[in-house]
């Protein structure tokens, strides 16, 4: 879409007691409202030693927003913290066009975003959440808003502000309802891959720090699918849903790759808890490979965020590997290792071998060789060795099957009766 077609939006951002991140702040604001396709007219910005209840802002300073608002035909004003009911309500008598903060711009890019039945559900469940206790100040604003970008005026559903809080709150029991079907749904294929016994990978990260791509590098050189791969845009939160692939590099390894929402400062709650069970897959991870984007000047905030993300989803005890992609725009040389922290590129394919040898050598680290000799009587163990451990050679004698196998620690401990030879 053409700037000039875009709706106009004016961010207000106030700076309670001089915070060193504010300015970062408001560039991720202008970024994600990029990321809702509107069009950015500018900043008005108030230092403050504390919120001012009643308005967030004073209210000078919101009498001189309504009148920027009017001269410059500004379809939406966008505030860099959440608002609540009251200030909402006193806004819009105020500015008297729409309004969203940064929760509900999160909402609304997350409501255009979402492919999948579950994720649109968890969107719809955040949504009324954040609407139910604002009710009087989206009524007031009703005839306001008419086309103009807004959480609660676009998308699919019960949409309506029309909706009285008891709908709101049938609503809301009838989606979690939904969500808690597809949830059993999804604990199954959980099962399913832990009976399989393969390691699950999971890529987190700041949102947009190259998680994608390092999934699509994966399919290509392992998956040659060009179906398995997944949407990987320079945008804030292009990836909403949870994609698991399997990986099969040699020697009958073999790992689950998945590739997670991403994670952003002060991402909205009711967000967090509609998304539980999709981020819960993180939970479940052997590994996970934090993803951080080393050109952004703020990266060693971004890796506090996901810190605290984690731990809110009780996901922080996992072994972490940190891959440091976009490099190439800081450091001369590449790939750099240092213990679980490589350096890399991936859109110049620099330090991708290095990232997948951390990898292996972090799941695999506790894998046995040995040679087993396997009875006639017991082929079935021969088939399933062969299919989940890796078996080097094949010889047989008189009283059965002698596998050299690279197995799992577990797999050797399971099967000790038929080992003939450790070779460790």
């Amino acid at each position: 879409m053409k700037e000039e077609e875009k709706e106009k939006a004016l961010l207000v951002g106030v700076n309670i007691d001089y915070k060193e991140n504010f300015l970062r702040l408001m560039d991720e604001l202008e970024n994600l409202v990029y990321a809702c396709d509107l069009y950015v007219v500018g900043r008005e910005i108030q230092n403050l030693p504390e919120v001012n209840k009643p308005l967030y802002l004073g209210k000078g300073k919101a009498e001189e927003i309504a009148q920027k608002v009017k001269a410059l035909d500004i379809d939406v004003v966008v505030f860099n913290n959440e608002l609540s009911p009251t200030q909402l309500r006193n806004l819009q008598s105020i500015l008297d066009c729409a309004i969203l903060d940064r929760t509900s711009l999160i909402l609304e890019i997350f409501s255009k975003r979402a492919k999948t039945k579950e994720a649109k559900l968890q969107v719809e469940v955040a949504k009324l959440e954040y609407m139910l206790p604002r009710l009087v100040g989206l009524h007031s604003s009703l005839g306001r808003q008419g086309g103009g970008a807004g959480v609660f005026n676009k998308g699919s559903g019960e949409k309506k502000l029309e909706l009285d809080r008891r709908r709101i709150e049938d609503k809301l029991t009838e989606l979690k309802s939904e969500l808690e079907e597809l949830s059993k749904d999804r604990e199954t294929q959980r099962k399913q891959r832990e009976e399989s016994e393969i390691p699950l990978v999971a890529l987190v990260g700041y949102t947009n720090a190259g998680k994608s791509s390092i999934m699509n590098y994966m399919i290509d050189r392992f998956v040659h699918d060009e179906n398995k791969k997944v949407i990987e845009e320079d945008m804030l939160f292009a990836t909403l849903e949870t994609s698991v692939r399997k990986i099969e590099i040699e020697n009958n390894r073999k790992f689950l790759l998945s590739d997670t929402v991403g994670f952003i400062s002060e991402l909205p709650h009711d967000l967090v808890k509609a998304f539980r069970s999709t981020l819960e897959e993180i939970k479940n991870a052997d590994l996970l490979i934090e993803v951080v984007d080393y050109s952004d000047p703020h990266w060693d905030e971004h890796i506090n965020v996901t810190k605290e993300t984690l731990e809110k989803i009780g996901a922080s005890d996992i072994p972490i590997v940190y891959a440091y992609n976009k490099s190439e725009l800081v450091l001369d040389k590449l790939p750099l290792v240092d213990g679980d922290e490589i350096y890399l590129s991936v859109k110049e394919n620099r330090g991708m071998n290095e990232l997948l040898d951390l990898i292996t050598d972090k799941l695999f680290s506790n894998y046995k060789r040995c040679k087993m000799r396997i009875p006639f009587s017991n082929g079935s163990l021969v088939s399933y060795l062969n299919e989940h451990a890796n078996v080097m050679n094949t010889e047989y004698d008189e009283q059965g099957t002698i596998l050299t196998v690279e197995c799992k620690e577990a797999q050797y401990n399971k099967y000790r009766e038929y080992v003939v030879e450790d070779l460790d």
